[in-house]
């Protein structure tokens, strides 16, 4: 799965790309991770990846348009490979990142943007905690 999964998208389908794809979506589930999950899920299989070698293929599947990079608190950044626009729940007593129902969110409007921009996306991140 994973190398069709890279070749249709123009990403050139390494060992490392392929072993780290199909850790991603082998199993047809869409999934939330960190450079340093996807590392440690790499070593437990036969295809161990370095960390840095992670993080330089999450970059490459983002710029295809394979994965789409949900920053939290402007510093941990997670992966989806879901890549519609939909929210997300922060457990941030788990520090994981999950899926929230997009039809129960409803945006009335937005600020304007400055003068010479305009809004590429919107990214909407609920943060959660145990009361």
């Amino acid at each position: 799965i994973g190398t069709a999964w890279l070749t249709e998208a123009g990403v050139r389908p390494t060992r490392q790309r392929v072993a780290l794809a199909d850790l991603l979506v082998g199993d047809g589930k869409n999934r939330h991770v960190t450079a340093e999950s996807l590392h440690a899920a790499s070593q437990s299989s036969d295809d161990a990846v370095s960390l840095a070698t992670g993080y330089n293929t999450l970059r490459a599947l983002c710029e295809a348009g394979l994965v789409q990079e949900v920053t939290v608190d402007g510093s941990k950044s997670y992966f989806d490979t879901r890549v519609d626009d939909h929210p997300h729940f922060y457990w941030e007593d788990e520090a994981r990142l999950t899926d929230a129902p997009a039809d129960q969110l409803e945006i009335l409007s937005l600020p304007d943007a400055p003068d010479g921009t305009e809004i590429s996306k919107v990214d909407v991140v609920i943060r959660l905690r145990k009361r």
